[in-house]
């Protein structure tokens, strides 16, 4: 026995030291891509010395003799920092994540060589003015040097997960840049998923007229009847079963509700505490790990920019230099178009025209899968766009047999000269300087909030689709491609495009809500990302006469719901304070805690606070109850509560309370019965998922921030290291929004949101301060990888400063890069 003992303890032993050497092993190999800061390179590509200064939060002040050694320098350090998410959204821009994730993302990848985006990128390069070809150039040269360095010194192949993923890095191009702002025109545009929703609920409801109730026209002037969609399609089923999106946290598809949204705001002199403008700015996309916005200051020939850069892009998409300030927030422009082709039915490589039938532009692609068999796409392209497979985006559904989708979008321009603009906006001296520099841009659309030393401005900048005036569903739904009238003839002029200067009030803002009324085509859009948070900020814009940096963070954190505060009077009118006491642990006795709980509550989303997921719960519990019957599965595809749903149901506008009625049921229920099954459903929930004590709940158990990495974050054990979760505040409509995933088990986690947040003060500009919800590196295991992450969620920043001396004083490192 003693013996046995013996040899299970060696054995024991031995796996331990084993473990521990793997251990070691792993994080041996892992950090030799640890970037070192402190270091003098000599390098090609640069024609005098390149000096990075890391401040204390590890943002690089990059100083060179010349602008394109200014862009070098950025190049060098979003590859030391970044160098695994720049190739993979160069990977994804391309389509081909499967050659490095195999089966899971081969869906992705067919959608994305339909789009052509990396394809149509490079043709752009060359419609790009010389300074940004120079800079582009000089860029992908810094990106280069670092590829080199690694080579040359076995740095770990630049980053762990290469270890793990392992897959050849060509150099970069001058078209990669290009490319990857195409993938964020695809990463903000939602009108497509929303005309395909808009079509199928169509199809789905006996009355038309509840159309309006469901998918709601943001309040205004009316706009004239579209038709049904199956007066456009009579050979349509009612209901049809989707192919669902690749569900990977890989996929650059947005889920309907999780398309591009943000904040800004600015304030002139006469609106300003200190007689300076003021801006702030919260652009928000989906959270990650890395998050995708990297801080960064260049000193250019006019003087220093600072703010939120891209990586893979050499531009400071949102910052300030010392005479201008800008920020931006997703339009909402309708830039998209489905078609509906008519093939040949004697010849399938043909579709109709106003001209008759043409062939199809076709070329076939190559997708090479890891550990399995090559496929061959074919692609093709009509009049009107890509031919889109019947398996992405649900178009399966709503297109006819004999027939295909074709897409019309802003984005796929072979000559998006968006690169250019967005450098020229880094240059301007002014508000209007920088209004006309944006004429060049072209997607994704963006309404650009200004700000120069004395005036204020904002203006949407991208290519406006021009739509003939009789366009059968003015870009609401499909149409028939074929019809000259659905067509698209060319771009409505820049003058065209909303702009707003120098306001009466002094104060201009954007919340992606309505901001314009005019008349079809020059509308702009139908669907608006916000109904609800513009209400809160005029309130907080409007309470105060003068406004100061700090007043403009308080707005930019906070955490009260318009909505909460406008529709629990509306759906409780009946169930406040009624009812006869009931036992400890009834239903009813829940309901009543539920109740007095809600009744007394500011609308706070408090991430410790019970009554926000009281709220929450009972809202989606209710608006299920209200849909299930008459849309049946479709049903499903309503992840998020639409509050002007809800507040029509309730206000019985346009006999909108008929929603509450149970269309297969005997009796006849009403909209309090509603509201009160839908409130024991919630309770219901919340007992099973977070226990029955509804006075200790927390909102923020349910509201954490999902900062996943995309590639690692599934992964047993790593996923610890390299996810970061976080109890957060506010919620789908508060100004410090937490966007809700809608679906599965936990259905309130943050996955949507301000992943950059900045304050920009030009009466004294240095007093500046700007944040992201991760950190500068993309390395888990560097200090830089999540030390911003506490501070993002308790509302505090770092300093935005142009002064060198500051940033020397505290410097983490130097890096000084010499030319070989």
């Amino acid at each position: 026995m003693g013996l046995v003992f013996r040899w299970l303890v060696r054995l024991t032993t031995g796996l331990i030291l084993l473990a521990i050497a793997a251990v070691g092993l792993v994080y041996f190999l892992a950090s030799q891509s640890l970037p070192e800061y402190n270091q003098t390179l000599e390098v090609e590509g640069i024609t005098a010395p390149v000096e990075i200064v890391r401040d204390t939060a590890n943002v690089p002040h990059i100083l060179g003799q010349s602008d394109p050694d200014v862009f070098f320098g950025l190049g060098y350090a979003h590859a030391q920092d970044r160098l695994w998410q720049m190739t993979i959204l160069r990977r994804t821009a391309q389509g081909r994540l499967s050659e490095v994730f195999g089966q899971r993302t081969v869906a992705i990848d067919k959608l994305l060589r339909r789009f052509d985006l990396y394809g149509l990128a490079h043709r752009s390069v060359e419609f790009q003015d010389d300074y940004t070809k120079a800079a582009l150039r000089a860029y992908s040269a810094g990106i280069n040097a670092r590829l080199t360095e690694i080579n040359e010194q076995a740095l770990g192949r630049g980053a762990p997960e290469m270890f793990l993923f392992n897959a050849p890095v060509p150099p970069w191009q001058p078209g990669d840049s290009v490319a990857i702002i195409k993938l964020m025109s695809l990463q903000l545009s939602g009108h497509l998923a929303d005309e395909v929703l808009r079509a199928r609920t169509s199809l789905m409801l006996d009355n038309p007229a509840r159309l309006a109730d469901i998918l709601p026209d943001v309040p205004g002037p009316g706009i004239a009847a579209l038709p049904e969609y199956a007066d456009l399609f009579p050979d349509l089923p009612r209901y049809a079963q989707g192919t669902p999106m690749p569900d990977t946290p890989l996929s650059p598809f947005p889920q309907r509700g999780l398309a591009g949204a943000s904040n800004a705001w600015t304030a002139a002199p006469s609106r300003s505490a200190s007689g300076g403008t003021l801006l702030a700015n919260d652009p928000h996309l989906g959270l990650t790990a890395p998050g995708i916005w990297y801080l960064a200051r260049l000193e250019l020939a006019k003087g220093g920019v600072i703010g939120a850069t891209i990586p893979g892009v050499p531009a400071i998409s949102a910052g300030r230099s010392e005479r201008l300030g800008w920020g931006l927030t997703s339009s909402y422009l309708d830039d998209q178009d489905v078609h509906i082709e008519q093939l040949n039915p004697d010849n399938p490589e043909e579709y109709l025209t106003p001209d008759g039938y043409k062939r199809f532009q076709t070329r076939p692609s190559i997708i090479e899968i890891k550990d399995a068999a090559p496929i061959t796409l074919t692609l093709r392209w009509t009049e009107n766009g890509p031919v889109l497979p019947g398996t992405h985006y649900d178009l399966e559904t709503i297109t006819p047999p004999g027939h295909v989708a074709s897409l019309s979008w802003s984005a796929l321009s072979p000559r998006d000269t968006s690169m250019s603009a967005s450098l020229a906006l880094m240059n301007a001296d002014s508000v209007r300087d920088a209004i006309d520099a944006a004429e060049d841009y072209i997607a994704p659309s963006q309404n650009l909030s200004l700000v120069d030393k004395d005036t204020i401005g904002m203006k949407l900048v991208g290519a406006m689709p021009r739509r003939d005036l009789n366009n059968q569903s003015r870009g609401r739904i499909p149409t028939p491609g074929w019809l000259e009238r659905n067509r698209w003839q060319g771009r409505l002029p820049y003058s065209d495009n909303p702009e707003f200067v120098a306001p009466v009030g002094g104060v201009l803002g954007n919340t992606n809500n309505k901001i314009i009324d005019r008349p079809f085509p020059r509308h702009v859009s139908y669907e608006w990302g916000d109904t609800q948070r513009v209400n809160r900020w005029e309130r907080l814009m409007q309470s105060r006469e003068v406004h100061t940096r700090d007043s403009f963070i308080e707005a930019q954190l906070d955490t009260v719901s318009f909505t909460a505060r406008s529709l629990l009077p509306l759906i409780g009118a009946d169930l406040w304070f009624t009812g006869e006491s009931a036992p400890e642990g009834t239903p009813e006795r829940q309901r009543q805690i539920a109740l007095d709980l809600l009744a007394n509550w500011n609308g706070e989303m408090n991430e410790h606070l019970p009554e926000p997921l009281i709220y929450a719960a009972w809202l989606r519990a209710l608006q299920i109850r209200l849909i299930s019957d008459e849309l049946g599965p479709l049903a499903a595809e309503y992840k998020h509560v639409e509050p002007l749903f809800i507040e029509r149901v309730y206000r019985d506008i346009d006999g909108a309370s008929v929603w509450c009625d149970v269309v297969q049921s005997a009796p006849v229920e009403n909209c309090t019965d509603m509201a009160r099954l839908a409130l024991d459903d919630a309770i219901i929930w919340i007992s099973e998922r977070y226990g029955p004590a509804l006075e200790s709940l927390r909102w923020g158990d349910a509201h954490q921030a999902t900062q996943d990495h995309p590639a690692l974050g599934q992964v047993p054990v790593l996923r610890f290291f390299v996810n970061i979760r976080q109890s957060t505040s506010g919620g789908d409509n508060t100004l410090l929004r937490g966007r809700t995933s809608g679906e599965g088990p936990d259905p309130f986690q943050n996955v949507h949101g301000a992943g950059y947040r900045g304050v920009y003060d030009f009466a004294d500009p240095d007093s500046s301060v700007f944040i992201t919800a991760t950190g500068q590196s993309g390395h888990f295991l560097s200090r830089y990888y999540d030390d911003q992450a506490q501070l993002w969620r308790r509302g505090e920043y770092i300093p935005m400063s142009l002064d060198i001396g500051l940033a020397r004083a505290a410097a983490v490192g130097v890096t000084v890069l010499n030319p070989r």
